[in-house]
């Protein structure tokens, strides 16, 4: 018997899926709560048993397919953390709508499995597994709402797209496998770095596995899916597309670039650099002629993840460190943004354009100081965590000598700061459209506020945090 430790989150979530795809045959359409508590109570298991088997070493299983390191469990949380939270907001919003089933809590989790296999795969085969499990969960959900404008025709771009990147990444892993002769990522690794592999065509699979990764990410000029797709889908699924899969696109894009191509970092870097100026530059520009908040949000993803990348150009400890602190701490931001969106919706009504938050202050004041926080901090304004989290990046960017890409992104934050400080004028300087009262459940306002003060909190005392992410990085080897 193989040691099952090193996998005993992705157990406990996969036999809840099953469990919860049973029980729910035999829950009536009132009882459905009984299926979302189960979701919840495996999610909140996996936490402790994750917590539980987390040690210093890296332990690896399956002959090398699989590690359980501190990165793995630590993005491991995160992404049980950020699906409980969607969970929590989004419950009225899915009992509105006719999606508070069985599908749904599945579907999640099977999509939380994908990660989950995605955070710990040492292995090529392992990584794509996990990302096409990920990905197909996904598609299904953007198209659950058949009554919702747009989910179709969502689901059905999201899902073209996405099978051509998928199809990208495996010829270019198919190509390092090719000029290495192995699907580990140790084995690539000794061989790249030992000069042992063709040199042409591990440059093509590389500009291959760039390309798939940048479409995960959602970086330009990759990007065309997320507009559509964050605007088609119920705003509860662009919620759970917009924050825990970042974390898992981050596994992948760390164990494969520096994991098993660390020795090919000067061929990345360059193409890093071209996604990220243009994820910035486009991202921001393009937001600021949106009227609809969740594709003005889909473009602000676009714009992160651009900045994200700047702390990949590093290629060592700080940059990894400053990519990761900026991953997590903007999961979390879009958690809150999208859950005031939804405390915005009701049954009939779709909060999606900006003037629907017009007087917000005059509705609920501490609702608008919390989305006022997180538009702070995602245009990077201090005191908010987002400041930190982009002066680490653009710090790691000047480091490694990056200065010019560095002061255009800092020209491209202040540009986007445009569109997130419209909003904040809309809330507070603009008379209400609609007076009606928030309609959500306690345990979400609680969840919500907490969600939001955090930000405020991480923004003051980050260090916490980013020595948690040095912590992850250095136990497991990413120097």
């Amino acid at each position: 018997m193989p040691n099952l430790t090193p996998i005993l989150p992705e157990i406990v979530i996969l036999t809840a899926a099953c469990l919860i795809l049973v029980i729910d045959l035999f829950v009536s359409d009132g009882r459905r709560h009984v299926s979302y508590w189960l979701t919840q109570l495996a999610l909140l298991v996996a936490t402790c048993v994750t917590i539980k088997t987390m040690q210093l070493d890296a332990t690896k299983a399956f002959n090398n397919m699989v590690v359980d390191d501190m990165l793995a469990d630590f993005l491991r949380i995160g992404c049980f953390i950020a699906v409980s939270l969607m969970l929590f907001y989004s419950r009225t919003y899915l009992v509105a709508r006719s999606l508070f089933h069985g599908e749904t809590f599945v579907l999640t989790l099977f999509a939380l499995l994908g990660m989950q296999v995605m955070v710990s795969g040492n292995n090529f085969l392992t990584l794509y597994l996990g990302l096409e499990l990920l990905s197909l969960s996904l598609y299904a959900m953007v198209a659950l709402a058949r009554d919702h404008p747009g989910a179709a025709e969502g689901a059905m771009k999201y899902f073209v797209l996405g099978a051509l990147a998928s199809g990208m990444l495996l010829y270019g892993l198919s190509m390092i496998y090719g000029a290495t002769g192995s699907l580990d990522i140790d084995t690539v690794a000794r061989s790249v770095l030992g000069k042992q592999a063709n040199p042409l065509l591990l440059t093509f699979g590389l500009v291959f596995v760039v390309s798939g990764i940048a479409f995960k990410l959602g970086a330009a000029p990759y990007h065309m899916w997320v507009p559509d797709v964050y605007q088609g889908a119920p705003t509860a699924i662009t919620l759970l597309i917009g924050t825990a899969p970042k974390l898992a696109a981050f596994a992948l894009t760390l164990r494969l670039l520096s994991g098993a191509l660390q020795g090919s970092a000067f061929d990345w870097q360059g193409m890093l650099i071209v996604l990220s100026l243009l994820s910035m530059v486009l991202g921001n520009l393009i937001a600021i002629a949106q009227t609809n908040i969740k594709r003005m949000l889909a473009y602000s993803t676009i714009a992160n993840m651009g900045f994200m990348l700047l702390g990949f150009l590093a290629a060592d400890l700080n940059g990894f460190s400053a990519a990761m602190f900026y991953t997590i701490t903007y999961v979390f931001t879009s958690l809150a943004s999208f859950g005031i969106i939804m405390l915005l919706s009701r049954a009939g009504f779709e909060c999606e354009q900006l003037d629907d938050f017009k007087g917000l202050n005059q509705r609920s004041p501490w609702f608008a100081f919390i989305m006022l926080l997180v538009m702070f901090s995602l245009a990077g304004l201090p005191p908010t965590v987002g400041f930190y989290a982009k002066f680490s990046v653009i710090e790691a960017a000047v480091n490694a000598g990056f200065v010019w890409l560095a002061v255009a992104a800092v020209v491209a934050s202040l540009v986007g700061a445009f569109y997130y400080l419209r909003v904040v004028k809309l809330m507070y300087f603009d008379d209400a459209v609609d007076r009606s009262p928030l309609d959500t459940r306690g345990d979400a306002r609680v969840l919500l506020s907490t969600n939001g003060v955090l930000l405020l909190l991480l923004g003051i005392l980050p260090q916490p945090l980013m020595g948690l992410c040095v912590i992850a990085l250095t136990q497991s080897r990413f120097l």
